[in-house]
């Protein structure tokens, strides 16, 4: 069908694929084959669009094979209307274009396609093959027909869908997208900047920076995107998402951001304008012998607990962000904040000045986890009048929840964008602290110790179960320290007398 498709025919057209798969692989799959499918006929249809417009233009074929004139290529024999005419063996057929389109667009294809099983009929016969491909036929994808922006935001629904429809937490894979909006809101990515995410997911975050700049109108084709992702399927889906928005100045390298940093300039880690990230949160299976000795330095503020690398995942950061112009907003677990174990990482944090604000946010923004989460902003230059201060955004009842799903609506992330702005106290809202506050209170930031909801002239204790029990647990060990110093002092006290 050749005509401008809307956002809700795209939608449920898209989804329409995941259907079809139903019952004969793992909803955690449908993206394995669904997204490379949807990329190749995008490309296939743009490939269509740009050959019409050169014969317009010149009035002869020969411009045709100019590769200016594609943004990629696509050989002879390999475009989707060539595997639409395969009837048997259509798996086999699927994984030869995608060979082949690779190998003609290696710089900026390669991997980018996966390793689906295709050609495994036990999985993936060829009428159900053949089904998929003509689900895919009924629209003409060309940029006509449905623009960068338009695509994109029917790519990010599927992204959405599939984390509902796997049943799994899929953290790796999408984040809220209201949080990461307020993310963006908060550090406003500028024309010309390097921003950069160390564990990039399908690069929502990414991309969330370049719609900034395209809602305020400025120039976003100059800025550099980079992102590195552990996983080689998400990694190849960030990177069609960022083809399917229109990026092309971009890097997306899969590999272990801990073990193997891509972004390297003489021997240092590349330093970046703007870093957004949602690491892993306190995985335990870590290389952490090897951060203690970190041949790039990057264990500035010392070496996380071995159950723990959120602190690595938060030095990578800090130590990748330009020292005239680096900014990075970090969702993280509330425990970092205030967790004993990581009190003197912590200290050397607070005192090195680089934090800026702490945005602790509600409940249940997370797909398929009821846990709360908080947003550490830091910057390598504050503005003077800020610091040796800290400002805490408490958050937590900001957020609509309907069903299963929670998010943060517009007004919610004004409220809190204008908090951060403003920079000043606000009833039951925010706090400005200084390090000496935070020394007094042990060097936690946790939220709650800092700002209280009164209600009737009382006190309420706001903090989540988590904080609680964690300060139940430092509590009773430093009781427990407490008590042994006491002991020794006791039976010393005796052996003298």
């Amino acid at each position: 069908m050749n005509r401008r498709i809307t956002l809700e025919e795209l939608k449920n057209y898209l989804w329409g694929s995941a259907v079809l798969l139903r019952t004969h692989i793992d909803a955690v799959s449908y993206k394995q084959y669904i997204f490379p499918l949807l990329f190749f006929k995008r490309i296939s249809d743009v490939y269509d669009e740009e050959h019409k417009a050169t014969i317009e233009q010149y009035g002869d074929e020969e411009a045709l094979d100019f590769p200016e004139n594609h943004r990629f290529v696509i050989p002879k024999g390999f475009h989707w209307r060539n595997v639409r005419e395969a009837h048997e063996n259509v798996g086999v057929a699927i994984v030869n274009a995608f060979r082949s389109i690779t190998r003609a667009n290696v710089e900026k294809l390669s991997d980018v396609f996966g390793d689906g099983a295709w050609t495994n009929k036990n999985r993936l016969s060829d009428e159900l093959l053949k089904n998929l491909i003509e689900h895919f036929s009924m629209f003409t994808l060309s940029i006509e027909n449905c623009p960068e922006d338009e695509l994109g935001q029917g790519y990010e629904y599927l992204i959405r869908k599939f984390a509902d429809d796997s049943g799994h937490t899929a953290q790796e894979f999408y984040t809220n997208r209201t949080v990461v909006h307020l993310m963006t809101e908060i550090l406003k990515p500028q024309s010309g900047e390097a921003i950069y995410d160390p564990t990039c997911g399908s690069a929502g975050m990414l991309i969330s920076a370049i719609a900034y700049l395209k809602a305020h109108e400025k120039e976003w084709r100059n800025v550099k995107i980079y992102g590195q992702e552990i996983n080689a399927l998400t990694s190849a889906i960030a990177r069609m998402n960022l083809f399917l928005h229109g990026v092309k100045d971009f890097t997306i390298v899969n590999d272990d951001t801990l073990i193997a940093p891509a972004f390297i300039e003489n021997g240092q880690l590349q330093q970046f304008d703007m870093i957004v990230a949602n690491p892993p949160y306190s995985i335990k299976q870590w290389n952490r012998e090897s951060f203690a000795g970190d041949k790039y330095g990057r264990n500035i503020l010392g070496t996380p607990p071995q159950g723990r690398a959120d602190y690595a995942f938060f030095q990578h950061i800090l130590k990748s962000l330009n020292p005239y112009t680096g900014r990075c907003a970090i969702l993280f677990p509330h425990g970092v904040l205030f967790r004993n174990e990581e009190s003197a990482l912590r200290e050397k944090l607070i005192v090195s000045d680089l934090v800026e604000c702490v945005i602790g946010l509600g409940a249940n923004l997370f797909y398929n986890s009821p846990m709360e989460a908080c947003i550490v902003i830091c910057r390598t230059n504050k503005r003077p009048e800020y610091r040796g201060q800290i400002l805490l955004i408490n958050a937590v009842n900001e957020v609509t929840r309907k069903s299963a799903h929670s998010w943060l609506d517009n007004s919610h992330i004004i409220k809190i964008a204008d908090a951060y702005e403003r920079y000043i106290d606000i009833d039951n809202f925010a706090k400005v602290i200084t390090i000496k506050d935070a020394e007094k209170n042990g060097w936690s930031l946790s939220i709650p110790l800092y700002i209280r909801e009164t209600s009737v002239g009382k006190v309420v204790d706001n903090r989540s179960v988590t904080e609680c029990a964690s300060a139940w647990l430092d509590a009773a060990f430093d009781t427990k320290m407490a008590y042994g110093d006491l002991k020794t002092l006791l039976e010393d006290g005796n052996n003298e007398g």
